[in-house]
């Protein structure tokens, strides 16, 4: 297994909502460019893209806000590989800021070449294999809780 995959990026100013926290969209691209590094290091990278057609695409994304990150504030993300497929892809980023777990991402990811789905080259799956760490994150695979069971709750007055 190789070293995870770390991506670091810095808040800026545009970023902050009317709250002064770092808005919701923001996180998902920090996220967005941690896969890209992901990417850049498993041999799909600028290249590889214009070369063949063929990049990863989001179909499915659960993110969890767990504490606020204010301006400024220096970004870490850690990028696991939780498995794949021939034409799958499973990650899991965690965001820090001063060593404290900001955020989560879970993604899974289609690797689509100009004709739709398309397997991995055999370099590119050995790439993402040599990152994948077994065994998963205890709020991997989680949905969104149900509220009400399909009842609209007013709050009692």
């Amino acid at each position: 297994m190789s070293a995870p995959p770390v991506h670091h990026d810095v808040v800026r100013p545009e970023w902050i909502d009317y709250n002064g926290h770092l808005s919701e969209p923001y996180y998902v691209l920090v996220f967005g460019d941690a896969t890209t590094a992901l990417m850049d290091r498993t041999r799909m990278d600028a290249g590889y893209r214009a070369a063949t057609g063929r990049s990863l695409y989001t179909v499915e994304a659960h993110v969890r806000y767990l504490r606020e990150i204010g301006p400024d504030a220096a970004l870490e993300v850690r990028t696991q590989v939780l498995g794949r497929d021939a034409k799958r892809l499973r990650l899991w980023h965690e965001l820090y800021v001063d060593g404290r777990l900001r955020a989560t991402e879970e993604l899974m990811c289609l690797h689509v070449g100009p004709d739709g789905a398309e397997p991995f080259p055999d370099d590119v799956a050995a790439a993402l294999d040599a990152l994948h760490v077994p065994g998963e994150p205890e709020h991997a695979g989680r949905s969104i809780a149900a509220v009400g069971r399909g009842e609209v709750r007013r709050p009692s007055t």
